[in-house]
């Protein structure tokens, strides 16, 4: 069952690795542009970025999609900084996994990279999982 938890400007949902509920992720960012009005072209763009990191986690974190993805979002002034996370087996940029996912057709990664302003993905800072920060700075 996904959870919900808002702290300051932040709201953080817990989904199931599970593709059905990454649609909830995008609703979430609907409701933030209800916050801070986002013009259509950039909630757009948020939408796809949260789709494509989230749906890295579903597809690739657990092998048998029992576990959760962890995504924040947190308003902070003039950006939206969006997090997600998962405890599954781990990412290794640009190492051999990066390569295959990309011989598939998984552009995921390059699409947030050219949507974003900043962008950061390693491991959670406790060393488990995967961990895929991206900043997008909302001009007026």
């Amino acid at each position: 069952m996904p959870t919900e938890t808002a702290s300051n400007n932040a709201v953080r949902l817990t989904i199931p690795a599970k593709p059905e509920y990454i649609t909830l992720l995008r609703l979430a960012l609907t409701g933030l542009a209800a916050l801070r009005p986002l013009p259509e072209e950039t909630l757009g763009d948020l939408k796809l970025a949260v789709t494509e990191a989230a749906s890295n986690s579903v597809r690739h974190a657990y092998d048998n999609g029992d576990g959760v993805v962890d995504v924040t979002y947190e308003l902070d002034g003039d950006r939206l900084i969006v997090e997600v996370a998962d405890n599954g087996h781990g990412f290794v940029p640009g190492g051999r996994d990066d390569r295959d996912d990309l011989d598939e057709g998984g552009l995921g990664i390059a699409i947030i990279q050219a949507l974003a302003d900043e962008f950061e993905v390693g491991s959670r800072p406790d060393g488990v999982g995967s961990r895929l920060r991206f900043v997008k700075l909302l001009r007026e």
